[in-house]
């Protein structure tokens, strides 16, 4: 599943394809919105909120997508032929005359007004990638269910929105714990949370750039680019320990047994 800094470039393409611009051509291919037409409006802006895209068009609607496990929108020039699935995984479409913006696999595809963008998004937890990211907030949130197991907590969008499961694993390699230690368990939980808070804010932001690879480690050889995720049986960078792969909540979730301490399944 695409994570914070993912949709945050996904916006940043969108937005730059079609803000400023009147649509041409809009076709929504699910059943509720099938007969929707936002052609002839502009469209004002395309925003993250935490994992979900939020294009903003005149008149006060906005068109709400999620990702999920595999979505993607892709942008074509006007006339240019699309290519990222087969016709009938496209579910939106968005044409001006420069540019077509083509929503693949999307599986929350809604339009509603721009004054009921709460319904959809206000859920959410503060915001990683946004203005009303809160370090603090964010910490808070996490405390407040101190038996639960981190990796756990750390996905949970309503606590803090943006972290995936390639994230998590590797918050929690930084914060030395596994990502089963209950966060009530954390060493000085309260300034423990507050600084896997800060450093998911810095990972992500160091993330937004268009570099194709993401990184964590700050190594750019490849195969090093991360801690532990996708390192199964691969030597840990820190100490050499193999690292391990154990579901949590139906995810794979890596760990170094030496490096992390705490409970493990």
């Amino acid at each position: 599943m695409p994570e914070g800094d993912s949709i945050w470039r996904a916006a940043a393409r969108l937005h730059s394809a079609l803000a400023g611009h009147e649509l041409t051509r809009c076709d929504l291919r699910v059943p509720r919105f099938a007969t929707s037409d936002l052609t002839g409006r502009t469209t004002l802006e395309v925003v993250p909120r935490g994992k979900h895209l939020l294009a903003r068009f005149e008149g006060g609607l906005t068109l709400h997508t999620h990702l999920g496990m595999d979505g993607s929108w892709r942008i074509f020039p006007a006339h240019g032929t699309w290519h990222g699935g087969p016709e009938h995984e496209i579910r939106a479409v968005l044409g001006t005359t420069r540019h077509t913006a083509v929503g693949y696999r999307l599986p929350v595809v809604e339009l509603l007004r721009t004054a009921d963008e709460s319904r959809a998004v206000g859920h959410l937890g503060p915001d990683l990638l946004g203005p009303d990211w809160d370090a603090e907030r964010a910490a808070a949130n996490l405390l407040a269910t101190p038996g639960r197991p981190l990796g756990e907590a750390l996905l949970d969008q309503r606590n803090l929105a943006g972290i995936g499961n390639i994230f998590k694993s590797e918050l929690c390699y930084l914060a030395q714990v596994t990502p089963w230690t209950p966060v009530g368990d954390l060493p000085d939980p309260a300034t423990t949370t507050v600084r896997l808070a800060a450093a998911a804010h810095r990972l992500l932001r160091a993330n937004t750039g268009d570099r194709g690879t993401r990184n964590t480690t700050g190594i750019h050889r490849r195969g090093q680019e991360l801690f532990v995720y996708g390192r199964a049986r691969r030597p840990c960078l820190r100490c050499g320990t193999p690292v391990r792969e154990a579901p949590q909540d139906e995810r794979p979730t890596y760990w170094c047994p030496r490096c992390q301490s705490g409970p493990t399944p």
